[in-house]
């Protein structure tokens, strides 16, 4: 049986569009009254909490509140709809090559799975873009409360493809330490350094693009 894939989301099948998701905290920013500097740093400093749990309005009123803003109603609302317009633009802007290979893996007969560490906002978005009905479980932080690399995450995704870890394929840019928490648990782990290669210290093999993945895995399967 083709192995199970299981990929990473942002800067793995999207770019995760650092420029843009900037450009949405300086709006945001402007609109709470609070300057860019001090939004970034709440920002990054509740990455972990984030990550599993908040939903987008309340993101919203938590980090206006920590800058000491009591936001109102429309505040939150007119940030909140900034947050979530930026994974359904990006979500759109899936390249044609991504999809066609998705679509030849599963012609082929892998499972495909996702496993992100992402916030609610992505969560939301996520069913109405083209990747949706390419994936046969999805997996975001934010809805389970686990993040990469907690090894349960990973079980987790390798338990909803109907196999076990060792069994699965994971292919990641790197963030949030993501690879060796895959290999960790017993998956043949693959780094794609596609839209971003800035990860050192991972000796592991190296995709240079998602379009090569389908050779890798025929040479895989013939080997083992």
């Amino acid at each position: 049986m083709p192995q199970p894939v299981i990929f990473d989301l942002y800067n793995t099948l999207i770019d995760g569009a650092d420029e843009e998701r900037d450009r949405a905290l300086r709006e945001m920013a402007a609109l709470l009254g609070v300057t860019p500097a001090d939004l970034l740093r709440v920002y990054r400093e509740s990455w972990p909490e984030r990550l599993v749990g908040w939903g987008v309005a309340e993101t919203v009123r938590i980090m206006a509140g920590r800058l000491g803003i009591d936001a109102t109603a429309q505040q939150v609302a007119t940030a909140a709809e900034l947050r979530r317009s930026l994974p359904r633009r990006l979500f759109e802007l899936v390249s044609d090559e991504t999809l066609a290979v998705l679509d030849g893996l599963r012609a082929d007969g892998h499972p495909l799975g996702v496993l992100s560490n992402a916030t609610a906002e992505s969560a939301e978005a996520w069913p109405s873009g083209p990747l949706a009905s390419r994936f046969d479980v999805v997996i975001f932080s934010s809805v389970v409360g686990l993040a990469k690399p907690d090894p349960a995450v990973y079980r987790l995704a390798a338990a909803g493809l109907g196999a076990v870890p060792e069994e699965c394929v994971f292919v990641g840019d790197g963030a949030d330490g993501e690879l060796p928490g895959a290999a960790g648990v017993g998956m043949t782990v693959f780094r794609t350094v596609e839209f971003r290669d800035t990860l050192s210290g991972w000796s592991g093999p190296v995709i240079d693009m998602l379009a090569d993945l389908p050779g890798v895995l025929r040479e895989l399967s013939s080997v083992q």
